[in-house]
């Protein structure tokens, strides 16, 4: 009986879906809004624009690097602990952190000291935190005119300096122990910076007139 129970429990198992491959698991995730939106309508828009032949020529986002220093971290290294969980919470990426690549006696800076957390981002992440920065992040910032328009340097990449976590909706204002600026650095593969300004504009950048 008990091998008989064991062979009918082999069967029903056998009759059971199987999960599908990891491949066609990630197929099956939804392409970001932004991105889908670079390929149809932005894409086409800077070929024209820019006069480019080669649909691969169109410039377009390569990474984003979101910069947060702690300057206290040099006196009480667990203050690192937050800034790490709320970039966590703000790219939805776990952070590294970022070192001191030389003492600097005057700050009591120690070479290879922890002085802050970065994250960079790539591929559907990286359109998703671009759309959410655009779209409602810069707008809840007060008294917001726009984003300066050089702040680029010089080879297509854009640095946007923010000054608290606050403005990110993932954050919550009542477990936020102190203020943290960050930066938040744009690198795409523009040639220069003329073509790196029509791609965030085109993205929905909102630049200062």
């Amino acid at each position: 009986m008990a091998k008989e129970k064991e062979k009918k429990d082999r069967a029903d198992k056998s009759q059971e879906p199987k999960a599908p491959p990891a491949a066609a698991q990630h197929s099956a995730k939804e392409t970001p809004r932004l991105k889908e939106r670079f390929d149809k309508e932005v894409a086409p828009t800077l070929m024209k624009e820019l006069e480019r032949k080669n649909p691969m020529a169109v410039p377009h986002l390569h990474k984003i690097v979101v910069n947060m220093g702690v300057g206290d971290a040099t006196q009480n290294a667990k203050i690192l602990d937050p800034a790490m969980n709320e970039l966590t919470q703000i790219t939805g990426q776990r952070p590294v952190l970022t070192r001191a690549k030389k003492s600097i006696a005057a700050f009591k800076v120690r070479e290879g000291q922890a002085i802050g957390a970065m994250v960079t981002l790539r591929g559907d992440r990286m359109y998703e935190f671009f759309d959410r920065l655009v779209s409602m992040v810069l707008p809840r910032v007060r008294d917001f005119r726009g984003v300066s328009t050089k702040s680029f340097d010089g080879r297509g990449n854009y640095t946007l300096g923010l000054r608290d976590q606050l403005i990110f909706p993932e954050i919550d204002y009542a477990k936020v122990d102190k203020q943290k600026g960050m930066n938040v650095t744009i690198v795409t593969t523009a040639q220069n910076d003329d073509e790196a300004r029509a791609l965030l504009r085109h993205l929905g950048m909102p630049f200062r007139a």
